[in-house]
């Protein structure tokens, strides 16, 4: 009979049913209990079609992070853009926590099982959002270093704050914790606004070097070659990196 129904479905509608079982899997018995077997049994179909739909467990695992992200991304993408980028950038840190505390079955999923050179589909969807953002605050002159680095360590410092903070016993967690890890990542990737004013900055090196990164990519240009692009690119980019050296003498 469940050879049957799944004959009568539609790919993308068997896909959606295999996927929801798994989601339910999850939520209730926890990362360990999702064999294919158990998927499968609870969305009423043979082992072998989670491999036909899915290719194998892992196609399964990145479809069920989408899954589970879908809500999250969403809002992020939804996140109103101020005049401050650098606030913008802290709203986001704090959507990011409050996701990952929310849905920790989720998240450990998505982050939470690293492969060596691998992020899952929706990890680099999150990924690609937090450079986006980061690249505004390129433009407004306020990065201490290359769009690439600050979003890797913005990245990384909220994996780890939320990790800690996950496998903390809800009762000893320290509930200010997050908003201090995400003031200091900020001030380590971010220079402060002149006078107050988020609109005005002093960039220094690596904030004009990532301005015109983020006017050269908003604006376009036909002055240079796709070659010549790469290595303006790859320069601006070391700029930005470069450990400050000793004052001039003199």
């Amino acid at each position: 009979m469940a050879d049957d129904a799944d004959a009568e479905e539609t790919p993308t509608t068997l896909r959606h049913r295999i996927v929801l079982a798994a989601a339910g899997l999850l939520e209730n018995d926890g990362l360990d209990a999702m064999s294919t077997r158990a998927v499968a049994a609870r969305a009423g179909v043979p082992p072998p079609t989670i491999f036909r739909v899915f290719g194998d467990k892992d196609g399964l695992l990145e479809a069920l992070g989408e899954y589970g992200f879908e809500t999250y991304l969403r809002a992020k993408s939804r996140l109103p853009r101020s005049d401050d980028p650098v606030q913008d950038l802290r709203d986001a840190w704090d959507l990011h926590v409050r996701f990952g505390l929310g849905h920790p079955a989720y998240y450990t999923l998505v982050y939470g099982l690293p492969r060596p050179g691998h992020l899952s589909r929706a990890g680099q969807e999150a990924v690609t959002e937090l450079q986006a953002m980061v690249t505004r605050v390129a433009a407004a002159g306020r990065l201490r270093m290359s769009v690439e680095r600050a979003a890797a360590l913005m990245h990384s410092a909220g994996m780890g704050t939320i990790f800690t903070m996950i496998s903390t016993p809800p009762e000893l967690r320290d509930p200010e914790a997050a908003d201090v890890a995400r003031d200091m990542i900020i001030a380590a990737i971010t220079t402060p606004p002149v006078n107050g004013s988020a609109a005005q900055a002093s960039p220094g090196t690596a904030g004009a070097a990532m301005a015109l990164r983020a006017a050269l990519g908003r604006e376009g240009t036909t002055a240079l070659s796709t070659a010549e692009r790469h290595l303006l690119l790859d320069w601006l980019n070391r700029m930005a990196d470069a450990r400050p050296g000793p004052p001039a003498q003199g």
